[in-house]
């Protein structure tokens, strides 16, 4: 991976996978909520991620899902990472990574207070700085202007406001969903968009 890294969030369908896989992403990332309308179950996951390409990783994600099913459901849809985006705790992180032998993204609210601090210090693998539990609107992106840390950016982002993003803050990685959607259904010509405008905004400078 070059610059910032792409991912692409919420895929429940072959049209999904075959875009990201056509302009190439870093990551594809499967909801496990079973309330998010981007739910997929672990077997259908793993079928979709079968037939992601090599160098795209899948990531699963997760909302304060009991510890079990987080391990059950990884093994059986075969994600490579993990992507905890609850409340759970330091303990819970590091008994998903030493079970599962995957890295974890563990996903902080930017609005919450002592979000970044606690960001800072996570045990995870990757931290992600996003502005709600998927709720596609964006937060104050300079908050993060002296944040040390390498994180995935989420929260707002579409093919009109990540190149901005990326020259601002140069994250490790930018993270989307609804942004490359239209009327709740992933859209080819905005995936094709988003994932180009990160190029030019220093992907590969």
């Amino acid at each position: 991976m070059f610059g910032t890294g792409i991912k692409i969030c919420g895929l429940k369908r072959l049209e999904d996978v075959i875009a990201v896989n056509r302009f190439g992403a870093d990551y594809a990332g499967f909801v496990f909520y079973k309330k998010s309308k981007r739910y997929v179950d672990s077997y259908k996951a793993g079928e979709l991620i079968e037939l992601l390409r090599s160098d795209i990783k899948s990531v699963g994600v997760f909302l304060d899902e009991p510890i079990d099913s987080v391990i059950s459901t990884a093994r059986i849809s075969g994600v490579e990472m993990i992507q905890l985006h609850g409340h759970e705790s330091d303990e819970y992180v590091e008994y998903v990574k030493r079970t599962l032998g995957r890295p974890v993204i563990k996903a902080y609210k930017a609005s919450e207070e002592g979000a970044l601090g606690k960001a800072a210090l996570s045990n995870a693998d990757y931290v992600m700085i996003d502005s709600g539990a998927g709720t596609g609107k964006k937060f104050d992106w300079s908050i993060l202007k002296d944040f040390k840390r390498d994180y995935f950016l989420a929260g707002g982002l579409d093919p009109e406001s990540v190149e901005e993003a990326i020259r601002l803050l140069n994250p490790f990685a930018v993270d989307v969903s609804s942004g490359v959607e239209t009327d709740g259904i992933k859209d080819v010509e905005k995936i094709e968009k988003f994932i180009k405008a990160v190029k030019r905004g220093g992907r590969y400078a």
